[in-house]
């Protein structure tokens, strides 16, 4: 299965209202505790309806596991903030996944104006004992899924295309992917997301004539339950402002791509990780 059309009823009932604030796509909002999770309560904030992928058999082989009801619970909050939401259950190793995502969201919301990547597989193994079936893993969850959902995203977008100088368009574009320079001991998740960084830097170039800005984010050693006491405390000792990055930290960053005052900032890879060395 790929796709899970089992929304909320909160989530249904919120669909129904006319279309009145844009639409942004946002990956990997499989926990509340997560980066995705916290970029859709800001992006619901400040005035966007949100569609967002989970993927509970990936929570579920991992140590953290899954969390019941974490999509739903999302979606609550989401409409409580007045957005319109739409729940998919979406398997990024498959190939049909961005088309069926995106035809998804487009008949229960509307027309996608900002692209939130911030889906990821990653399982740690190094140079010597990666498998070829994890490094293909990793390629097609981080790298081609990424790829596909960018080229589906490009292919769709019918905003107006780009601005006048000196006035931001509202209805432009945005592309935000989320990255990391984490290889040592990692090295299929870093591999990829290194392709992820390269794809989506081409989109700021490709896609300039839809009016569409592509960014990178590195957020950073962010604590959403997969650290460790012997690593948290190393990572915080690591980072200057003596703290680990917070969902709510990249969500602002993310805020501000999206806006029309983050308009003129494109093809970027961006760290906002508080000073952490690489």
């Amino acid at each position: 299965m790929t796709i899970n059309e089992q929304p909320s009823a909160v989530a249904e009932r919120t669909s129904r209202r006319a279309p009145a604030r844009p639409i942004a796509l946002i990956t990997g909002v499989g926990r509340s505790i997560g980066i995705g999770a916290g970029i859709a309560r800001q992006l619901a904030a400040s005035g966007w309806d949100i569609a967002f992928t989970y993927w509970t058999p990936y929570d579920r082989r991992m140590e953290w596991g899954a969390e019941d009801g974490a999509a739903a619970s999302v979606a609550r909050e989401l409409a409580d903030a007045g957005a319109r939401t739409a729940a998919i259950e979406a398997d990024l190793t498959d190939p049909d996944g961005p088309t069926r995502i995106f035809d998804e969201a487009e008949q229960r919301l509307g027309p996608v104006t900002a692209l939130i990547l911030s889906h990821a597989e990653s399982v740690d193994s190094g140079l010597l004992d990666t498998t070829v079936a994890a490094f293909d893993r990793h390629f097609a969850v981080n790298a081609r899924a990424s790829w596909l959902l960018i080229r589906e995203y490009g292919l769709r977008f019918r905003g107006e295309p780009g601005s006048k100088p000196g006035e931001p368009s509202a209805s432009a574009g945005r592309i935000v992917a989320l990255t990391s320079d984490h290889t040592v001991g990692n090295l299929p998740y870093g591999a990829s997301k290194g392709a992820l960084d390269r794809i989506t830097l081409a989109a700021a170039h490709e896609l300039a004539h839809l009016g569409v800005t592509a960014n990178v984010v590195n957020p950073g050693p962010v604590d959403t339950g997969w650290m460790n006491d012997e690593l948290r405390d190393a990572l915080t000792r690591g980072t200057p402002l003596g703290r680990l990055g917070t969902p709510q930290d990249t969500a602002h960053l993310v805020d501000f791509l999206c806006s029309p005052q983050g308009q003129w900032v494109n093809g970027q890879l961006l760290k906002s990780n508080g000073g952490a060395a690489p």
